[in-house]
């Protein structure tokens, strides 16, 4: 199999525990925003709550997860050693920020808004913890080329996740609504956030369980040498990772303090509930992130190594287009995932979505300065995007609302793509298709624009229009670049 075909193959398997878990994660949302009223701003306690343990994920990984590849990449017969060495590092965090959070609750959860639910901050911290430390066993299965119980695990958490809110949020609100004093002891109808927070943690810790073998390759690690140089090339993945789930999680953090009391819970609920369906851009990134990382790392020292990451970005931009497209042109049946009185944010849909492509080319981008080990540049270009996005949230979100988030967003990840792609070009230059590249975009928006201009007002008509206009853009792809051309049927059929 080519090398390009093994990196599809991964990027299945690895996309099908995130995609259809994101999917059935989709069922979750007509739920609670049927359960939490836009009034009641539960949602958005909830969307403030993980925004903040993304945050606090990303500084417990230190960088660890690209880390372990790099040099298990490097030390083929040693890698029990690095997965050690990553073990003990997060694991050291993770106890550190546990028993911070737990010694200092009573001042955190006033702080944070929570001075009446700290048990939410409480939940959370384990969850976060665990999720850290999953993260080197995750990435070690991704390491030895088992994408199989990679996909498994992801997709066992999401089934008992799911199971667990249909229990919650249907089945205990239904019994409690025929005899309330059967489930009063596990249900009550007024603590819908509460019920979130601890399926997570149900969940999460049900998952650890599964690592017990990979765990076992754990050996104490008292290699001064080598911690040193882990953490010297890990600090500028911490500081890029900071910058990029800043750039994902800010708007979300500062909303609260930005539009205070129940207007800003009920904004950021509605804000949050839209975000949910612009997120098949994420899945799309997760699983190629999920296949790509491995692939780079293993191929970087292959004569042909750059005209692979050239093609690779090259498709990756035009599924990500099309991916785009699909979920724009069926907006008159995708908006049914979330509840009617949330569908006033879903004008932020596409500006998120075009922010995740720009994220998913800055990441395409950014093995230039990995490969180098010159991860301070990432760290850089992230930071520039993260500034621009908290100054546009702190000078627009006041007067304009969730559209400054969204638009913050777009303009952060643009500035950080565009960095990286210059700077790259001098230090590191990559032969990008970019007249292929730029075909895709401007079939993309000729399209896109072609959609939003046609004066139809039935909702059949107009998805049957969108359905030709994305079989020209999917006629446009297989007779430029899929393989599928050189079957003589197929080529006869789109010339």
């Amino acid at each position: 199999m080519s090398k390009l075909g093994s990196l599809l193959k991964d990027t299945v398997i690895y996309g099908m525990s995130s995609i259809v878990g994101r999917f059935l994660n989709y069922l979750l949302v007509p739920l609670y925003t049927a359960k939490m009223s836009v009034e009641s701003g539960e949602y958005g306690v909830v969307t403030n709550m993980y925004a903040w343990t993304a945050f606090i994920l990303v500084v417990l990984i230190f960088g660890m997860e690209t880390t372990f590849f790099r040099f298990a990449d490097r030390q083929k017969g040693n890698v029990s050693q690095v997965f050690s060495m990553c073990l003990q590092v997060v694991g050291v965090l993770c106890a550190l920020f546990l028993a911070g959070v737990f010694l200092n609750i009573g001042s955190l959860a006033p702080l944070l808004g929570y001075a009446s639910h700290p048990e939410f901050i409480t939940m959370m911290a384990v969850v976060v913890a665990l999720d850290a430390l999953q993260s080197i066993p995750f990435g070690l299965l991704r390491f030895q080329g088992r994408p199989i119980k990679f996909a498994s695990l992801k997709m066992l958490n999401i089934i008992t996740n799911i199971a667990l809110n249909l229990i919650f949020f249907l089945l205990l609100p239904y019994l409690y609504g025929k005899n309330p004093d059967s489930v009063s002891w596990l249900y009550s109808p007024d603590r819908q956030s509460y019920y979130v927070f601890l399926i997570n943690l149900v969940c999460t810790s049900f998952i650890t369980l599964f690592f017990i073998p990979e765990l076992r390759m754990y050996r104490p690690v008292h290699d001064a040498a080598l911690l040193k140089k882990m953490l010297s090339y890990s600090w500028p993945l911490l500081l890029l990772g900071i910058a990029g789930i800043l750039n994902l999680n800010a708007d979300k953090i500062l909303y609260p303090q930005l539009v205070p009391g129940a207007q800003g819970r009920a904004e950021l609920s509605v804000y949050g509930a839209s975000v949910k369906i612009a997120a098949i851009m994420a899945m799309l990134m997760q699983a190629f992130r999920f296949a790509y990382e491995p692939f780079v790392f293993g191929n970087r020292d292959k004569e042909d190594s750059k005209a692979l990451y050239a093609k690779a970005m090259k498709y990756f931009i035009a599924v990500a287009l099309f991916a785009f497209l699909c979920v724009v042109f069926y907006m008159d049946l995708i908006k049914y995932i979330i509840s009617p009185d949330y569908w006033a944010g879903l004008k932020v849909v596409p500006l998120v979505m075009a922010a995740e492509i720009f994220m998913g080319i800055y990441f395409n981008l950014s093995f230039w300065y990995k490969l180098n080990d010159e991860t301070y540049w990432g760290a850089l270009f992230s930071f520039a995007g993260c500034a621009i996005l908290f100054a546009i949230n702190i000078l627009f979100v006041p007067h304009y609302g969730y559209m400054a988030c969204a638009w913050a967003s777009f303009t952060a990840y643009l500035v950080s793509m565009l960095l990286s792609y210059f700077v790259g070009r001098r230090r590191n230059n990559i032969d990008y298709d970019l007249k292929a590249i730029f075909g895709y975009v401007a079939i993309f928006l000729l399209l896109y624009g072609a959609s939003a201009l046609l004066p139809v007002e039935n909702t059949i008509l107009r998805l049957s229009c969108n359905t030709l206009l994305l079989i020209v853009y999917l006629c446009y792809f297989v007779k430029r670049d899929l393989p599928l051309k050189s079957i003589p049927f197929v080529n006869r059929l789109f010339r």
